[in-house]
């Protein structure tokens, strides 16, 4: 086996864990919402639609490419069309970009619902100070010609909040992208939880909110700090008995 089929089976085994892990922590959304990973030569994995996040298994992935031609579809299951838009997008726009998540969670929809976004309240939503995109809803994303305004709004951030939609991550790994999704997450709900008490919030300084962003990048950017998290992450699917096989 060459080192470049190493290489993507192992992006593939990252994926497959990634969506079985949003599953576990409650992030799916039926068969809806999706993850893809970059390989090389413009073309990049997705989960074939049909199929729970529970259910998808490495060899199941779908390949496609940046103009929407399916390359492998083992399970003839196809992709969500919503799913190419917003993900071909992004790979296209931000060739840095190896993972794309994109979650509905009640949480995250109801964050974006709000018209202040996320507020800079706690250390998880810190991570996101001045460092997160919001898109204005367009329906479901069925056409092509929002990908452009999807790539605008992001910018050069590594999350967005979708509005009246969710949440999206994107990651140098798919680790990355995924620690970032629970981060973000969980900033959305420690929110909506302190905004529920009706009690005034206690405000953090811009000092500290950047120092605090700051440091998350730091710890992104080090190979240690994600890696060691993220392979604790899929020892959870270990230890959950319908999550043992990748």
């Amino acid at each position: 086996m060459s080192r470049a089929q190493i290489d993507e089976q192992a992006l593939r085994d990252d994926l497959a864990a990634a969506y079985r892990l949003i599953a576990l922590d409650g992030m799916d959304d039926g068969i809806d919402t999706h993850i893809s990973a970059r390989l090389p030569g413009e073309r990049f994995l997705l989960n074939p639609y049909g199929l729970r996040f529970s259910e998808v298994r490495a060899e199941q992935l779908v390949t496609v490419d940046g103009d929407g031609r399916v390359l492998d579809d083992p399970t003839g299951l196809g992709v969500n069309p919503a799913g190419f838009t917003i993900h071909s997008a992004l790979h296209a726009a931000r060739p840095e970009v190896a993972c794309v998540l994109h979650t509905h969670t009640v949480a995250g929809v109801a964050l974006s619902c709000l018209e202040e976004g996320l507020l800079p309240l706690n250390q998880w939503s810190l991570e996101f100070y001045q460092r997160l995109g919001y898109h204005d809803f367009e329906g479901i994303a069925l056409s092509l010609s929002e990908r452009e305004r999807l790539a605008r709004d992001l910018g050069g951030h590594w999350a967005m909040v979708l509005r009246q939609h969710g949440l999206l991550t994107g990651g140098r790994s798919i680790g990355e992208a995924f620690l970032r999704m629970r981060n973000l997450e969980r900033s959305c709900q420690a929110q909506l939880a302190a905004q529920a008490t009706g009690r005034p919030l206690r405000p953090v300084s811009d000092a500290m909110a950047e120092h605090v962003a700051r440091q998350y990048e730091a710890w992104a950017a080090s190979p240690q700090g994600t890696d060691l998290a993220w392979q604790a992450e899929k020892r959870r699917l270990a230890d959950s008995p319908s999550q043992r096989s990748i």
